[in-house]
């Protein structure tokens, strides 16, 4: 974990910010830290882009308190998984960092709503399609045996072409991280789920 701590730094010193509206921190990897537009993007809450760079799940369970209950949110938003598979991690130690992380937020925010963004399947990380599937089967059935207030929200799917391949206009030229248009897929998906997670008026 040596690697993020310049990065965990720089988040900790971040200054809180207080809003009427509803407020969800966005909590994961770099499809969080390169998407410049993330805090702008829905304008129905105050979003807080506390994503790291080349973080894994089992990262963010480590950094949790250190980073994200000092501002208070009213939703958290989770992103991450992708690299712990990369860096050879089984679907199984996947789905129990998972766990380990909702156990950081239920200790230290109480039962707010939490929903997990599904991995996404990128041009890079093909080999690793039957992984990804079966971590996000998995943590679909938990949070579907669990219900509210965890939500799973599925991005796998948006995400590939008729021949269920990702599309390449989703992508940068890396194959792995998301382009333009592949984070309008997620503004326009992550917007309807937190209209549904939002307290009715």
């Amino acid at each position: 974990m040596q690697w993020y701590q310049e990065e965990i730094r720089q988040l900790e010193a971040r200054p809180v910010v207080h809003s009427e509206l509803p407020k969800v921190v966005f909590y994961g990897s770099s499809s969080f830290t390169l998407w410049k537009e993330l805090e702008r993007s829905f304008p129905q809450v105050q979003a807080v882009n506390l994503g790291f760079g080349g973080s894994t799940l089992a990262a963010c369970a480590w950094f949790f308190k250190r980073v994200v209950p000092r501002h208070e949110p009213d939703m958290l938003v989770l992103y991450a998984g992708d690299n712990d598979l990369g860096d050879g991690r089984t679907p199984e130690e996947v789905v129990l960092f998972y766990e380990q992380l909702l156990h950081c937020a239920k200790t230290s925010l109480g039962d707010i709503p939490v929903c997990f963004i599904s991995i996404k399947l990128s041009l890079a990380r093909l080999h690793l399609r039957g992984s990804i599937e079966y971590a996000n089967a998995c943590i679909s059935r938990l949070v579907a045996h669990q219900g509210p207030p965890l939500y799973y929200l599925d991005l796998y799917y948006p995400m590939l072409d008729e021949r269920d391949n990702p599309k390449p206009t989703h992508y940068e030229a890396d194959g792995l991280h998301l382009s333009p248009e592949g984070y309008a897929v997620w503004q326009q998906e992550i917007s309807a789920q937190l209209d549904q997670m939002l307290p009715k008026k």
